[in-house]
């Protein structure tokens, strides 16, 4: 009988069901919706340029065509290189940022640091005005002597203002008690950052990791300052610009006399940068969007 009863007491009723389907239909129709963008910028890569100009965009290929393809991969090594350069500096990039800034988030929030408002207010102050392109330069080229260095892709965006203030947010509803009972018990500040804090601080940690490697994904501009034509390999966005600023140059080369110009990939090379570049990054995104579900109760603690 107590199993018959709970069975019935979790049977839906038939408005729970309508809701429910209701509510996976228009989660659907929304995901669709997002997906369409993309879908069409990656099936018009694929299309001929003279289609595209005279009919639009598609959402299938109307005249399939690798070209804009053959464009881009028409130097393999320096593609190669550039991802290669790309993917080491958002990894390293990351991973030390992430451990900079959830370590500073985590001292500005203890109130046992007699520092922290004013360390604090230092760092919310440079979020208001900035010192300008010339310091900045000068700054990089002059004082760290970063000029023609990969470093000046990775040093500048390990720190970041507002993901120190969001990680310091985050950090103030794990309860201070926590660390004072570790403390009792004889760990020390970096053991208990290391083996308490961090566990519980995974929410954060994924939020302020995604942005960093959004970051240093889409990093060009201080490629495109620091980082002279010399140089054999650039960050990939950077590479990807320099094809699409050239990609007009191709009606007066040579490769002209064999593709007609009305079949030049000007259009389609955009979009196919476009797919190259977003690609890796898109396809990690749902590995880190499970800890964004899995913590999204941490903060709950009552101390």
């Amino acid at each position: 009988m107590e199993r018959i009863e709970k069975s019935a007491s979790y049977k839906m009723s038939a408005s729970d069901i309508n809701l429910k389907i209701l509510a996976y239909a228009v989660v659907g129709i929304f995901t669709l919706i997002c997906l369409i963008p993309f879908v069409v910028m990656t099936s018009s890569s694929f299309n001929l340029e003279s289609d595209i100009i005279k009919n639009g965009y598609c959402l299938f290929p109307r005249k399939f065509s690798l070209l804009a393809y053959k464009v881009i991969f028409s130097a393999p090594d320096r593609l190669i290189g550039s991802y290669i350069l790309t993917i080491c500096n958002t990894l390293l990039g990351t991973t030390i940022g992430l451990f900079l800034i959830s370590m500073t988030g985590y001292v500005l929030q203890r109130p046992d640091y007699a520092y922290r408002n004013a360390i604090s207010f230092y760092i919310y102050f440079t979020t208001l005005f900035s010192g300008g392109l010339v310091p900045y330069y000068l700054l990089i080229t002059r004082g760290l002597h970063l000029k023609d260095n990969y470093l000046v892709l990775l040093i500048p965006g390990l720190m970041n203002p507002w993901l120190i203030i969001l990680m310091k947010n985050f950090m103030k509803s794990i309860p201070h008690e926590i660390t004072e009972s570790a403390k009792i018990d004889g760990a020390g500040d970096f053991t208990i950052f290391i083996k308490l804090i961090l566990p519980l601080a995974k929410p954060a940690l994924a939020t302020v990791g995604l942005f960093l490697a959004l970051g240093y994904w889409n990093e060009w501009f201080n490629g495109m300052l620091f980082l002279s034509t010399t140089m054999k390999y650039k960050p990939l966005q950077l590479y990807l610009y320099e094809i699409i600023t050239k990609a007009d140059m191709l009606r007066n080369t040579p490769a002209s006399k064999y593709i007609p110009p009305q079949n030049l990939p000007t259009e389609t090379a955009k979009l196919a940068t476009a797919v190259i570049a977003t690609g890796p990054i898109v396809l990690a995104y749902p590995f880190v969007q499970r800890y964004f579900i899995k913590g999204i109760t941490i903060g709950a603690v009552k101390g």
